[in-house]
């Protein structure tokens, strides 16, 4: 595991867009999962601004970790907030945005982007593997739509999975712990003073940590950098 420790949120989301970067112009070619929430929100407003112009965008494949079962209009969809802050903004082929099909039946969809992702991504162990996977991480310790109380989905044996919102019941389809877990780079984006305590406890291997699917992010054969400010990292020890 690396942890990059940052100032501020901006500082955290400019240095995983030079992260974004410096792998396209070693490899070419990128196929990311992105993620919503308001850091990623801050890094597309930079990579459509001050990064706009440093990518061949045509190589580049978006898809989504999770998103919520709404449709594309919705406040909540986290397409549309990727739209918005990004996609709007650069001359990306529509051929490269994979968007989970949020109004469709949950169910059906899940299965639908499962076949989709296997078809588009190599494979590694029966995995496919994305280049990067983008991820947050709830104050509860939950990552991409994989909360506590329906942990077994890190261990699901398919691509995709339909998860409920522990408060809401709001349905969404997730990538699964064993996809996620096939990147070659997973990367959490992390910041606010709300996350600091979930922090300290999964970099200091607490038992309790062991409750959050965040903690079971452990690529099998790729990387995990968690890229975080300075208030989220507030309780690590020097």
């Amino acid at each position: 595991m690396e942890a990059k420790i940052l100032q501020t949120p901006l500082d955290t989301a400019k240095a995983f867009a030079d992260f974004m970067l410096e792998q396209h112009r070693e490899n070419g070619m990128l196929t990311v999962a992105l993620s919503g929430g308001s850091t990623p929100k801050i890094l597309f407003d930079l990579l459509a601004t001050d990064y706009k112009d440093k990518f061949n965008w045509s190589e580049i494949h978006f898809y989504w970790g999770d998103e919520r079962c709404v449709p594309p209009t919705d406040d909540d969809s986290n397409f549309k907030m990727t739209k918005e802050h990004l996609l709007n903004l650069i001359r990306m082929p529509e051929a490269n945005i994979h968007r989970v099909l949020g109004e469709n039946d949950p169910i059906e969809e899940a299965e639908r982007y499962s076949q989709l992702i296997e078809s588009n991504l190599p494979k590694q162990e029966g995995n496919p593997v994305f280049d990067i996977i983008i991820l947050g991480m709830g104050t509860d310790g939950h990552t991409a739509s994989i909360f506590p109380h329906e942990i077994e989905l890190l261990d699901s044996p398919k691509t995709c999975e339909v998860a409920n919102h522990p408060e809401s019941g709001q349905k969404r389809v997730s990538l699964t712990g064993p996809v996620i877990n096939a990147a070659k780079n997973a990367c959490f984006l992390v910041t606010g003073d709300n996350k600091k305590e979930k922090i300290k406890q999964i970099f200091e291997d607490h038992e309790v940590a062991k409750s959050y699917p965040a903690y079971h992010i452990n690529p099998t054969h790729g990387e995990l950098i968690w890229f975080i400010d300075e208030a989220a990292a507030a309780q690590l020890e020097d």
